[in-house]
């Protein structure tokens, strides 16, 4: 059984069709949860179906602002047992096309806050000599993707960066980890033409798109004390679609 009651749990993109699977399962498994996005109205509207959660509006992409938030949270929680960092934002198209100011946007909030929000969170966690953290990568951290090349290398980075931490901290009792999801039906996949859609689910051995709770799951395991033997792993969530 996993038993998460009362534990303090931080989840940022809260607000997404994973991260609502993530406040529910969380919120199911007694955790004392506040869920962070930058869509005020999605967070109270999260407030409504979850009252026993707090809520906080925050903009990762403000960097400066992140240790103060991590103190605010801190305070607001009573302290912090986990972080879920599961932010994030895509803005594709081919690499001879592709902004800087688009490949920047997409490494600061994807690579650079996940490593602000983790160090300042750590801060906080060895205090008590106690955490888990578990960041949200991608399949195509692994695959590379046509028209990614900067979501890949955000995605690809935060596993890099993970398994440095996870070697820092072990003797800390505070474990890194992260789960890569692959494609899971969310409202993004919704939207996908229906031909495109049927070719990415050939692709798949399992034959299907993944769900919310598939990845929730999974992330619920590694922040419970029966991972505590789990460090600087990443556990694929794809239905076969890419085997490590």
């Amino acid at each position: 059984m996993i038993n998460l009651k009362n534990k303090k749990i931080v989840i940022t993109g809260a607000t997404g069709g994973i991260g609502n699977s993530l406040v529910d399962k969380f919120d199911k498994l007694g955790a004392n949860i506040l869920a962070t996005g930058t869509n005020e109205e999605k967070l109270n509207n999260l407030k409504k179906n979850y009252d026993k959660i707090e809520i906080e509006k925050f903009k990762l992409d403000e960097h400066q602002n992140i240790e103060q938030f991590i103190d605010k949270i801190d305070k607001k929680l009573g302290g912090l047992d986990v972080l879920v960092n599961n932010a994030g934002i895509t803005l594709d198209n081919l690499s001879i096309r592709l902004t800087e100011e688009n490949w920047k946007r997409v490494i600061d909030i994807n690579l650079t806050s996940t490593f602000l929000m983790c160090k300042y969170s750590i801060k906080k966690m060895l205090k008590k000599r106690y955490g888990k953290i578990v960041n949200i990568t991608s399949i195509v951290g692994h695959t590379g993707n046509l028209g990614q090349a900067n979501y890949a290398a955000s995605k690809a980075g935060i596993i890099a960066f993970s398994k440095s931490l996870a070697i820092e901290y072990a003797k800390k009792n505070i474990n890194i980890n992260c789960v890569s999801p692959g494609f899971i039906k969310t409202e993004m996949t919704d939207k996908i033409n229906e031909d495109f859609k049927k070719n990415l689910i050939d692709k798949i051995p399992s034959g299907k798109l993944g769900t919310g709770t598939d990845v929730s799951n999974c992330v619920a395991f590694l922040a419970s004390d029966n991972a505590d033997y789990i460090n600087g792993e990443t556990i694929h969530v794809n239905g076969g679609m890419y085997m490590a």
